[in-house]
């Protein structure tokens, strides 16, 4: 179990990961140890997600997400197998929880008359500043 918050966990079967040849540091150890990993979690048929953290999670992480629903992680920030994917899970976990957040309704709201008149009034100077730079016709005949 993948614990995101005490009421929401993550089904080991809902997570997949392989593991592939990294580049990076790692000297000869790169090309003979598969220590990156790509995490696998099917956000769309997922059942430990309730469906408006899904569908925030599915705009949040849209450009990892394929067209089946199924967001991906690579995770090749360290040299061992274990850390990159402690690094996965976590990343998993985070983006999760932004997704747990629900967003502040907008209310819609007036700028105040001062506020307006304030516009105005730079505006007008603006535009006085502006005409104040003008080339002046000559008179030279």
């Amino acid at each position: 179990m993948l614990t995101v918050t005490p009421t929401l966990e993550i089904d080991e079967s809902e997570i997949s990961e392989t593991f592939v040849r990294a580049s990076g540091p790692g000297g000869q150890n790169v090309n003979k140890v598969a220590t990156a990993v790509q995490l696998r979690f099917d956000v769309q048929h997922s059942a430990s997600l309730p469906e408006d953290v899904r569908e925030r999670l599915l705009k949040l992480a849209a450009n990892r997400i394929s067209a089946d629903g199924i967001l991906t992680i690579d995770a090749r920030r360290f040299r061992t197998q274990e850390q990159n994917r402690a690094d996965a899970r976590e990343r998993l976990r985070e983006l999760i929880l932004r997704a747990l957040e629900k967003p502040k309704t907008r209310r819609a709201t007036k700028p105040s008359h001062a506020a307006r008149a304030r516009r105005l009034e730079a505006k007008r100077a603006h535009a006085k500043l502006k005409l104040m730079r003008r080339a002046k016709p000559t008179n030279d005949f």
